[in-house]
């Protein structure tokens, strides 16, 4: 999976909200400044941070803190994490938006993570699949350097528990990154033992549930990011029609 794969489907879920981003008061720039001089965060100083900068920032102070998370796992911040998650902004929000947004997740990276309050937060304000493409995104920051480490597995599998992703769909998403020899059978859902009727059950069911149609009275930038994994679970079941020889 590359980077350009995560940031059209992660695209679709910032589009409608730059226009807020042009409206950032001089006075929270100044408190940001002044909170960015301290060397360390606790639990409670982060999370009043993440209350104060969403009321502004929203999806990306959400997409900062995350990213955090993921980076911190293995005890780690690597450069190659650091260019993917700037990559992905200045691709979304341009050079005017990524030093604000750097800002923020120097914050994050600084303190201890209140994971589950922001879990909550997010689980309040986004629909399960949206909640979905994040994971897509977190995928991608581990990715980054080519070595996933069991640490950084296990925090982004944490991070789809808070966020109510069920099993089934985080094995959906793991699977459309890292391929094996029966990737494609969990792309949709089931084991490589089903039978091709329950392999074209899994697909209209998958197909249903994901189908474009289901966001676009959302706009366009959500349309974009459905039809990607679409696509990625329509290839899952040709491949496999064709290893299996299915008509």
């Amino acid at each position: 999976m590359n980077r350009s794969f995560s940031g059209a489907v992660l695209g679709f879920i910032i589009g409608t909200f730059i226009d807020n981003y042009q409206k950032i008061s001089g006075a929270s720039q100044s408190q940001q400044s002044s909170s960015g001089r301290r060397s360390s965060f606790t639990h409670e100083d982060l999370f009043r941070y993440y209350q104060q900068q969403t009321q502004t920032y929203d999806v990306p102070t959400m997409l900062m803190a995350l990213s955090a998370a993921v980076m911190k796992a293995d005890g780690k911040v690597l450069k190659a994490e650091l260019d993917y998650v700037k990559q992905f902004l200045r691709s979304q929000f341009g050079d005017q938006f990524s030093t604000r947004h750097l800002q923020t997740l120097k914050h994050f990276l600084q303190g201890i993570i209140p994971l589950n309050d922001i879990c909550n937060d997010i689980k309040l304000r986004m629909q399960p699949e949206v909640r979905i493409q994040l994971i897509h995104y977190l995928f991608g920051i581990a990715k980054a350097d080519g070595d996933v480490s069991k640490t950084e597995m296990d925090e982004i599998q944490r991070i789809a528990y808070l966020l109510q992703i069920s099993t089934s769909d985080f094995e959906s998403v793991k699977n459309m990154f890292y391929r094996d020899e029966i990737s494609d059978y969990k792309v949709l859902g089931i084991e490589a033992s089903a039978t091709d009727e329950e392999i074209k059950k899994a697909y209209r069911k998958m197909a249903i549930k994901f189908h474009p149609d289901k966001v676009a009275s959302m706009g366009e930038e959500y349309v974009k990011g459905a039809q990607e994994k679409f696509q990625k679970i329509q290839e899952a079941y040709e491949n496999i029609k064709k290893k299996r020889g299915i008509k």
